[in-house]
């Protein structure tokens, strides 16, 4: 199915991938970005999107959480920072459509993702998922979209997901996945995503 939906969309997702990738090089930095990420039995893959951050965000957000220190906690909780200034005037828009993540449909026909899924964590987040006691992770191969995207994505805490990846492992099925796929349309189509 997956494979399937991804040829079937690919002429109309190509020319928005080509429009949004220029649109982002206008900075000067790369379109594209690609980021270590773990996968099903925990295997590493790279996981690409459009870039949405400034080309240094990495370093900044060291200095940014170094010397404040309600923001390292904000980030230690959840992963990202509500207000977060590396995002540059482009990449707010490609996430709030979520426009971003279609060339994560790379990676679906690559095997590394799903269309539906968890949402694939960084590296050095694995070690905070594990000792929250989250397992079933690492028995789903990782989603472009699931449960936590659509519904909790942005306001819960970075370990809240193992309770979301645990209920789509256990309730796993395809008319589930169609359920997720149509209620994602929705949320891109409000331009939800941060």
């Amino acid at each position: 199915m997956d494979v399937t939906l991804v040829l079937a969309a690919a002429p109309l997702i190509l020319p928005i991938v080509a429009v949004a990738w220029a649109l982002v090089r206008l900075d000067g930095g790369r379109g594209f970005f690609r980021q270590p990420r773990v996968g099903r039995n925990g295997q590493i893959f790279d996981c690409w999107k459009l870039r949405t951050m400034v080309t240094d965000a990495d370093t900044r957000l060291a200095a940014m959480i170094a010397r404040d220190g309600a923001l390292a906690a904000e980030w230690a909780a959840y992963q990202k920072l509500r207000i977060d200034p590396r995002i540059t005037f482009i990449g707010r828009i490609l996430r709030a459509t979520s426009l971003d993540e279609l060339p994560q449909l790379w990676n679906v026909l690559l095997g590394d993702m799903s269309l539906v899924g968890p949402r694939p964590f960084m590296v050095e987040q694995e070690g905070t998922y594990r000792r929250a006691g989250g397992q079933c992770y690492f028995r789903l191969r990782p989603g472009i979209t699931g449960p936590w995207q659509i519904s909790g994505r942005g306001r819960t805490m970075f370990t809240d997901r193992i309770q979301f990846d645990s209920d789509y492992l256990r309730n796993v099925s395809f008319g589930k996945d169609i359920q997720l796929i149509a209620r994602t349309v929705l949320v891109v189509l409000k331009c939800a995503g941060r």
